[in-house]
């Protein structure tokens, strides 16, 4: 079948490894399923297992993308799931300590087919198209996940987004002004603060910049770069939800202001099988649009890789059959 795959681990130069060619179609295990691909969404997740991180020397070539949407072999159109956890698992599977995402240890959803646990495969509600579906399983529901579930923010409350262009910040904005927030956002560019508000935003900044009051949470993917903004952000017993650090993973804690203002600060990682149905549920019925900024056949997959690699985006990168 038809596939884009890592063929090894290159460090200093993933997209020498991209590779476009032919793979072995999967086998399915019992209690899996086979999906015909029709879209599949890009991820930093994906330049780093070209990189090799995450994932052993031995596994390669490893088949790329932890998201997509597709068909049945009955028809039935689906949304992948992107944890594959331990069957022996009960409860949120994040936690798993054996959880694995797709591309780690089972092959990715660049290709014309993947094989899943049956319950990894989603029922995709209507009103939802195939690419907007694909972008789901780890952007959508990571911010789903942190705005729903981890901030405790209530509608009508001021949520910070900082970093206003990529795939979870441009979901976060979507969510929080379909939810009711006031929505304020910081970009390094103009084009990117106008994109956070062509997307809903009430207020953009540029990164760093004073902003007119206190928020009652602080959504955070940079780390270093923007840290000391986002605690000094938030109103006493405010939020910093992180789930990631593009920038650096160690920032000045700031903890005399932690502690003094009683701060939360709390990490979120992806979401739970049920989270990413509420979520394409709530996607439907809002009405809300997913902000895809690049979409590609898979063929182009390249084209694609090289645009995340040089930080040239604005919203999510799709791939279609």
């Amino acid at each position: 079948m038809f596939a884009v795959y890592a063929a090894e681990p290159n460090a200093d130069a993933p997209l020498d490894s991209l590779t476009v060619g032919e793979r072995p179609e999967p086998e399915v295990p019992e209690g899996w399923v086979k999906v015909r691909v029709t879209a599949a969404s890009l991820n930093m997740h994906d330049l780093w297992t070209l990189r090799g991180v995450g994932i052993k020397p031995e596994q390669f070539p490893m088949i790329l993308g932890c998201d997509g949407a597709g068909t049945l072999e009955d028809g039935t159109e689906v949304v992948l799931h992107s944890i594959i956890g331990d069957p022996t698992w009960s409860g949120d599977e994040t936690l798993d300590p054996k959880r694995t995402l797709l591309t780690e240890k089972h092959q990715g959803a660049m290709a014309d087919f993947i094989a899943v646990p049956k319950r990894n495969a989603v029922p995709k509600p209507e009103g939802i198209t195939a690419s907007q579906a694909a972008v789901m399983g780890t952007a959508w529901l990571t911010a789903y996940r942190m705005l729903f579930t981890k901030s405790g923010l209530h509608p009508g409350q001021t949520m910070l987004v900082q970093g206003a262009s990529g795939g979870v910040s441009t979901a976060l904005v979507q969510l929080g002004r379909a939810a009711g927030m006031t929505v304020w956002v910081t970009g390094r560019t103009e084009d990117k603060r106008n994109l956070a508000e062509k997307l809903g935003a009430h207020a953009v900044f540029e990164s760093g910049a004073k902003l007119p009051g206190k928020v009652d949470a602080v959504f955070e993917s940079v780390g270093e770069a923007t840290w000391k903004h986002s605690m000094r952000a938030l109103r006493p017993g405010g939020a910093i939800i992180c789930c990631g650090s593009t920038s650096g993973p160690n920032p000045g804690a700031d903890l005399q202001r932690l502690f003094f203002l009683q701060l939360r600060v709390e990490g979120s990682t992806m979401g739970t099988r049920q989270e990413l149905a509420d979520l394409l549920s709530f996607v439907a019925n809002a009405g809300i649009t997913p902000e895809i900024g690049l979409e590609l056949p898979l063929e182009r997959a390249e084209e694609g890789f090289r645009a995340m690699l040089e930080g040239d985006t604005a919203g999510k990168i799709v791939f279609t059959h």
